[in-house]
C-alpha cells in the first residue's frame, strides 16, 4: 500500500460518524399557535368556498328564522358557542322579512344551481320595480323631483349592498383588488346590462305597438359630466395613495384613512347638491 492509499484511508476514517461526548439528545416539539390559526382560517375559507348555499328549503327557512350570533373571522376559535347579543336580535327582526323572502329561492342543489340563479334574478327585478315606484311616490309626497329621488334614495339603496360587499372583500383580500373591482363592475352592470335590457324591451314593445320609443335626455349630460369629473378626482386619490409613505389604495395610517373617507363622502354630497340645483333650475345644465 503506497502513501496515497494510506492517506485516502485515513481521510475516510476521519469522515465516519463517531459517538461524541454527549450520547443523548432531547427534542421538544412545540405547537405554533399563530401558524395553526392561519391554517384554520384557510381551511375555513376553503370549506365556505366549496359549500355554497343549502341543500333544502327546510334548511333555508330554519336559517332565516333563527337568530344567530354575528361572528368575526379574525377571532380565534375558542370552541364555545356564542350567544346572540341584543344587537343581533334587533338586526334579525329588522331583516327577517327579507330573509324569509329570499329563503323561497330554490336551493343551489336544484337543477345544478340554475333554478336558484333565474328565480333570484326574477325576485331582484320585482323588488327593483317596487323600490322604483315607492321612491317615485315618496318623492311626489314630499315634493322632490324624480331625478333627485333617483340620485339620492334609489342610488343609495342599490349601492348599499355593493358597499358591504366591498367591505368584506377589503377585509378578506390581501390586496383589496376585489373591493375596487366590485364598485366598477357593479356600475358597469347597472349601466350596460340594466339600462340596455330595459330599454331594449321597451323599444321592442313600442315597436310592436307601432309607436316610436323616445327617451328624453333631460339632465343626463350634466350628470354624466359631473360624475366623470368626480370619478377622475377619486381615481387620482387612489393613485396618490400608492406612494410608499401610505402603502396602498385602501388602509394605511389613520390620518390618511380618515382624510380619504371624508373626501370620498364629500364627493357624494357634492354630486347630490349640484344635481339637485340643476334639477330645480338654480344652475343651468347642458
Amino acid at each position: 500500500m503506497n502513501l496515497d492509499e494510506e492517506e485516502a484511508k485515513r481521510i475516510a476514517e476521519m469522515g465516519k460518524p463517531v459517538l461524541g461526548e454527549h450520547s443523548k439528545l432531547e427534542v421538544i416539539i412545540e405547537e405554533s399557535y399563530e401558524f395553526k390559526s392561519t391554517v384554520d382560517k384557510l381551511i375555513k375559507k376553503t370549506n365556505l368556498a366549496l359549500v355554497v348555499g343549502t341543500n333544502s328549503w327546510r334548511d333555508q327557512f330554519m336559517e332565516a328564522i333563527t337568530v344567530s350570533a354575528a361572528g368575526d373571522e379574525d377571532e380565534e376559535d375558542t370552541g364555545e358557542e356564542r350567544l346572540p347579543s341584543c344587537f343581533d336580535y334587533v338586526m334579525h327582526f329588522l331583516t327577517v322579512f327579507w330573509k324569509v323572502l329570499f329563503a323561497c329561492v330554490p336551493p343551489t342543489d336544484y337543477m345544478n344551481g340554475w333554478a336558484c340563479f333565474f328565480i333570484s334574478i326574477i325576485i331582484i327585478g320585482l323588488l327593483t320595480a317596487v323600490i322604483g315606484d315607492l321612491a317615485s311616490h315618496f318623492g311626489c309626497t314630499i315634493g322632490l323631483k324624480d331625478s333627485v329621488t333617483a340620485v339620492v334614495f334609489v342610488a343609495l339603496g342599490t349601492s348599499v349592498p355593493d358597499t358591504f360587499a366591498s367591505k368584506v372583500s377589503a377585509v378578506q383580500d390581501s390586496y383589496a383588488d376585489a373591493a375596487i373591482g366590485n364598485v366598477t363592475g357593479s356600475n358597469a352592470v347597472n349601466v350596460f346590462l340594466g339600462i340596455g335590457i330595459a330599454w331594449s324591451v321597451a323599444a321592442i314593445y313600442w315597436h310592436m305597438k307601432g309607436k316610436p320609443f323616445v327617451v328624453q335626455a333631460g339632465s343626463l349630460a350634466f350628470s354624466v359630466t359631473l360624475f366623470t369629473i368626480f370619478a377622475f378626482l377619486a381615481i387620482s386619490v387612489l393613485l396618490y395613495r400608492r406612494r410608499a409613505h401610505i402603502g396602498g389604495e385602501l388602509g394605511g395610517p389613520r390620518g390618511h384613512r380618515l382624510a380619504t373617507t371624508a373626501f370620498f363622502f364629500s364627493l357624494w354630497l357634492l354630486y347630490i347638491f349640484f344635481s339637485s340645483l340643476e334639477a330645480y333650475c338654480h344652475i343651468e345644465g347642458f
